[in-house]
């Protein structure tokens, strides 16, 4: 496994609630675990990220939910349409609905599909998949 340059970890406050959720209802994988550090590093169509339950390791601040607060993660799949039903199948709540956003770069304006979603802790995630270019 290749690692890419920025991995995000974010801590939790239930490492068996959050990985319920990233594997079983979002579809992450897990590459590797260290439970007795309540720690897992996940991977997801070419995205990774690390979850490691809460402890006094780098505690700036007491936690207060919605965790990531001023942050989201922006998370590009193949298809929505798997994760939008397991979520609706487990009874999810989604945060932004499914909708379509077009992005300027430059003179371009780049297509998505997306949704945003909170995880267990309130961390927010963009889902989203290319739907096209356009030229400006």
């Amino acid at each position: 496994m290749k690692f890419n340059s920025l991995v995000p970890e974010i801590k939790v406050t239930d490492i068996k609630n959050s990985l319920d959720f990233y594997t079983k209802i979002i579809g992450f994988k897990v590459e590797y675990e260290r439970p007795e550090s309540k720690f897992a590093f996940l991977s997801f169509q070419g995205s990774q990220m690390m979850i490691e339950q809460m402890n006094d390791d780098w505690k700036t601040e007491e936690p207060e939910y919605p965790f990531g607060r001023g942050v989201h993660f922006q998370i590009k799949v193949r298809d929505l349409n798997p994760i939008l039903k397991s979520l609706k199948k487990n009874r999810y709540e989604i945060f932004v609905k499914l909708h379509e956003k077009w992005y300027r770069k430059g003179k371009k304006l780049l297509g998505q599909r997306q949704f945003l979603v909170k995880d267990p802790d309130g961390y927010l995630l963009r889902f989203f998949e290319s739907i096209g270019v356009k030229v400006k």
